[in-house]
């Protein structure tokens, strides 16, 4: 039996990890004792990662659909088909009908190819992630405040936080090794502070706990800056010597009131008071959000960011800013390029200078207009012709977007999948794929890590890895493309983006990958961009007025705010969960309950109501009207009614409102026949 140092590659933590191998399958995990990101812990998901490779239901060969049926077939007759086709289309219709999604699941080096393909031979921008369906990840407003698109720390470095505050992110569902760190730097005297609709388990055991009413954080962190300023608790210091703006924000902060605040978010001003102190008065504070799947504005980032630059927060060990990606390589297709308005290392495709240096380095004309999102593709704002999706199931999880109608309006559709998922069944092509274990490829984790996982086991049969695919259909273009390996894919990574200019597969192997920015010069990560407070790059304030009103206000007729959680229950429909036995028994028990999906319901009110865990229940507001069962829970707060993205009946009729502000919505008993 033999065993493999690699890295998790479940969700954005990282986690390094041992697999064991036997007669070439993976049949066994154990954690990294020294691994900087998870210290010798792991997840039920890491545990049992490893089970996926091994699931029957694996696709072994390539498909195209004739006469409306799936058949085997080679994989020339599919690489041919596929530039036949994408040919024809953009010839026809323009380069701007095609489209090009992928997971941030996928690789550096999947993600880097599928938007240099987009770019460089079809001509067109759009490019996005899967997680850019139903999500602001917050790149352009930590680029536009503090000049870097990520975390500007490590997870290790949350030992030394003196306070760690969390915002609205289920550590213990989502990033479960992450929570774990959280909780043992409290143990060890660190000071919690927890903001939210919903008490999860990191809120049960945070010092101030604010569960605030649904799309208050503008307001409540505006407060906060509020009460710091006329404290004098900011770090004037810090402000003058690396922030610009700082006087137009203050201007704005004084237009905050307490106790108006307090009211919107419907917590006790005392204590929105005492996390304003604690947060500011501690040597060291951390904050962490998801980048995920909740629907968050800029203005809440941009709040939490000017409370971070406020402070004094950055370049200290164990402050700074966490922006936590929930799927695994989510930092890293973003920096590859795989966004519609950015190229690669996040210059604007706008950039006339950074195109040039592109076409130089591709040998092709780029466009220069920005692309559609995945939202909007999704959503049949932007009709396509053609569509590739690799390793992404939108079907099953682009909650607001009917994913299956617009891709039934496509005259041609590749996927790249391990398994035959909703969405592979409306494609003209399916290419199989490699799986964990099976390739040698690199992912960027939520500690901006760069790290590889290694090639354990030979693939069955004669699977090849996606990015592979991709550079065959190029060549099937007319494309010179060269890349014996994923490392040499890696390579051009480097000379193409700065901040990555240091790594290469070599050092990847060794000391737990590189942390990026990793250049020739200073392979030191992020940290060492913050590390001078009195000079260097400087950040920027943003002014955020006061907002106008609080959308859907509660009255007497719907007295509740429904809330949709695209991220909270992400696991329980995770097409790589259903895979794996062990997994998917413990992420559907609670579906065993609730075969249909819930709508929770904060225990108090289902009892005013006379509502019973488990009853049918029928949501209601002045135009629309839903049925599901509840499930009665402490968890939610009191006035808010919480949906799981799944619940798709609920979805189709609320979720285009919950869009532009809170839902408001009655709930009630259904009458039994």
């Amino acid at each position: 039996m033999a065993h493999h140092l690699t890295t998790c590659t479940f969700c954005g933590v990282g986690c390094g990890l041992y697999l064991e191998t036997a007669d070439n399958r993976i049949v066994g995990v154990y954690p990294s004792p020294s691994h900087p990101s998870n210290s010798g812990r792991l997840c039920l998901r890491g545990w049992h990662v490893h089970e996926i490779a091994n699931s029957p239901d694996r696709l072994k060969r390539p498909l195209i659909k004739k006469n409306g049926s799936f058949q085997e077939t080679s994989w020339e007759e599919a690489f041919s088909l596929i530039a036949a086709r994408l040919s024809e289309i953009r010839d026809q219709h323009g380069p701007d009908s095609l489209a090009f999604l992928n997971s941030p699941r996928c690789s550096n080096e999947e993600a880097y190819l599928l938007q240099k393909f987009a770019r460089s031979i079809v001509g067109t921008n759009n490019v996005d992630h899967g997680t850019g369906v139903y999500s602001n990840n917050s790149v352009d407003t930590l680029l536009e405040m503090i000049g870097v698109p990520a975390t500007t720390g490590s997870i290790s470095e949350l030992a030394h936080s003196d306070v760690i505050l969390v915002d609205g992110v289920d550590l213990a569902r989502r990033l479960p090794t992450l929570g774990g760190t959280v909780i043992r730097a409290k143990i060890k005297g660190a000071r919690l502070i927890a903001i939210g609709t919903r008490r999860h388990r990191v809120a049960q055991s945070a010092d101030i706990f604010l569960q605030i009413r649904p799309q208050t954080e503008q307001y409540l962190y505006g407060a906060m800056a509020k009460i710091i300023e006329d404290r004098g608790l900011m770090d004037l210091n810090f402000i003058k010597a690396r922030c610009q703006n700082y006087e137009e924000f203050r201007s704005e902060v004084g237009y905050y009131d307490l106790l108006q605040a307090a009211d919107i978010c419907g917590v006790s001003p005392e204590l929105i008071e005492a996390a304003a102190l604690l947060y500011a008065q501690s040597k060291s504070s951390a904050t962490l959000y998801s980048t995920g799947i909740e629907f968050r504005s800029p203005d809440h980032i941009r709040a939490l960011v000017n409370l971070t630059l406020l402070t004094g927060n950055l370049g200290k060990p164990g402050a700074g800013i966490f922006a936590l990606s929930e799927q695994n390589n989510l930092q890293g297709v973003c920096d590859v390029g795989m966004l519609p308005n950015r190229l690669p290392g996040y210059l604007p495709v706008t950039n006339g200078e950074a195109r040039a240096a592109l076409e130089r380095q591709w040998g092709a004309e780029l466009p220069s207009r920005p692309g559609a999102s995945a939202r909007s593709l999704l959503a049949g704002e932007v009709p396509i012709k053609a569509l590739w999706l690799c390793r992404y199931d939108p079907v099953s999880t682009a909650a607001v977007a009917d994913a299956a109608g617009a891709i039934r309006q496509c005259k041609f559709v590749v996927v790249q999948h391990l398994f035959m998922t909703e969405t592979a069944k409306y494609a003209d092509v399916i290419l199989p794929t490699t799986a964990y274990g099976e390739e040698q490829v690199s992912f960027t984790s939520t500690d901006r890590r760069v790290q590889v996982a290694e090639k354990v086991v030979e693939p069955p049969l004669e699977l090849t890895p996606a990015w592979w695919h991709i550079v065959q259909v190029a060549r099937h273009m007319g494309a010179r493309w060269d890349y014996p390996s994923a490392g040499e894919v890696m390579r051009e990574i480097a000379e193409v983006i700065e901040f990555y200019s240091g790594v290469n597969y070599e050092n990847l192997t060794t000391e737990y990958g590189r942390q990026w920015p990793c250049t020739k010069e200073k392979p030191l990560g992020t940290r060492h961009l913050f590390a001078d407070r009195t000079g260097g790059r400087r950040f920027n304030f943003v002014a955020i007025p006061v907002p106008a009103e609080l959308d859907g206000k509660p009255t007497r007729q719907f007295p509740f705010t429904l809330v949709f959680g695209h991220s909270l229950y992400y696991w329980n429909q995770n097409v790589l969960i259903r895979h794996s036995e062990t997994l998917k028994r413990e992420y559907q028990v609670l579906l065993l309950d609730y075969p249909e999906g819930f709508v929770e319901i904060n225990t108090e009110d289902a009892k005013a109501l006379g509502i019973r865990d488990g009853e049918r229940v029928r949501i209601c507001t002045a135009r629309a009207t839903a049925s599901s069962t509840a499930r009665v829970t402490p968890e939610v707060r009191s006035g808010t009614l919480y949906v799981p993205y799944f619940v798709r009946e609920v979805e189709e009729q609320f979720l285009g409102a919950a869009d532009e502000g809170n839902v408001q919505v009655r709930v009630e008993k259904e009458a039994v026949a």
